[in-house]
């Protein structure tokens, strides 16, 4: 058996180490090629689950369009295809390398399996370029690996056979769980240890995350004015770990980085992240991996997205969709702040920890 294992970012790497730690155990054929559509922040995930790639195509470049990433990704999957020959690509999620690595390895004749298959708004706006890569892969995949019950039923409308999805769960929970138990065991870094420093313990910890590109410009200015609204609370403080992309440093960092109560640091490692998110009282996001992480770690979630392909966490009360409405985000924390939520008997719709063993199982079998 030869698979090989593609993804380029941060998010699809979280997500792929445990499948790659799954097949490891199981003793099977396979190789692992990094796009590095983002470079520093996939590192770090590697990193922390001791993963090395067979192939590193280092792609990512300074203020690259998403034609000329989709051009390089293409032209060179295409060399690793020819040399590996592998049976299955499995991808990850909505990115571009996820969608033009299926699109290659489709374009040779070879099976392709996506994990987290089924994800859906209907709106190829929101969030792009994600709800068209999603889809996209959808009609080149041969083994749908759907999250949730409710993502395989998106699928079945869509005329894919029932045959070929399988409800796994989300790996991200297999992925989160075992970083919590590497932290519950005693694992430190000197990042956590610096945020450590900073922390007051007397205050309640708003962790911010944004970076999706519909929300650039206004939409993001709009989420940072009410981030200063909730700093002028005294029980609060607020940190918010900014996302490398230029467009998002440069309006976080104008209209956050003078104000005492929120502090602005590197995007940090994913140990340390997960370590902010279990210390945190209250997230707020427009990242689709947190929707599926805080339910596990009983955390909150203002949403600041129109809409989500993850309405699960929405019905059971751990998500809250705002937009980047700057009232709602900040009458929705303030109610959240106010009253945290008592999740002690809500369980996560995203799984149980186990989604890697179920699709290595699937494609075994």
């Amino acid at each position: 058996m030869k698979i090989l294992i593609c993804f380029g970012t941060r998010p699809e790497a979280i997500k792929m180490a445990p499948v790659i730690q799954e097949f490891k155990k199981q003793g099977l054929g396979f190789k692992v090629c990094v796009t590095a559509q983002h470079r520093k922040m996939l590192d770090q995930v590697l990193d922390f689950f001791e993963i090395v790639p067979d192939y590193d195509l280092d792609l990512m470049r300074p203020s690259q369009s998403l034609n000329s990433l989709s051009a390089l990704i293409l032209n060179e999957i295409d060399e690793v295809l020819e040399q590996y020959g592998p049976m299955v690509v499995l991808v990850q999620g909505d990115t571009t390398t996820a969608f033009v690595a299926a699109f290659a390895a489709f374009n040779r004749g070879i099976k392709v399996g996506h994990i987290e298959a089924g994800l859906r708004t209907g709106d190829l706006n929101s969030p792009f370029p994600e709800e068209g890569n999603r889809q996209l892969i959808s009609r080149l995949a041969d083994y749908h690996f759907a999250p949730t019950v409710l993502a395989k039923n998106n699928l079945l409308k869509e005329a894919v056979s029932a045959e070929n999805i399988i409800v796994t769960g989300n790996t991200v929970v297999d992925a989160l769980l075992m970083g919590k138990t590497k932290l519950n065991d005693g694992y430190l870094n000197d990042e956590i240890g610096g945020i450590q420093k900073w922390i007051e313990g007397n205050k309640k910890l708003i962790l911010v995350t944004g970076h999706r590109r519909e929300n650039f410009g206004e939409g993001l200015e709009a989420v940072c004015r009410g981030l200063l609204d909730l700093a002028e609370r005294n029980d609060v403080q607020i940190i918010f770990p900014v996302h490398l992309n230029p467009s998002v440093k440069q309006t976080v960092y104008q209209l956050l980085d003078h104000n005492p109560h929120i502090k602005l640091i590197e995007p940090v490692n994913y140990p340390a992240f997960i370590w902010l998110m279990m210390k945190s009282n209250l997230i707020i996001s427009d990242s689709g991996g947190i929707q599926e992480e805080a339910p596990s770690l009983k955390k909150p979630v203002i949403v600041t997205r129109e809409s989500t392909e993850r309405p699960e966490g929405v019905e059971v009360g751990f998500c809250f969709l705002t937009g980047t409405n700057r009232e709602k985000i900040v009458q929705e924390a303030t109610r959240l702040l106010n009253s945290l939520p008592d999740y002690t008997e809500i369980e996560s719709p995203f799984g149980d920890g186990f989604a890697s063993q179920k699709i290595i199982q699937t494609i075994t079998e």
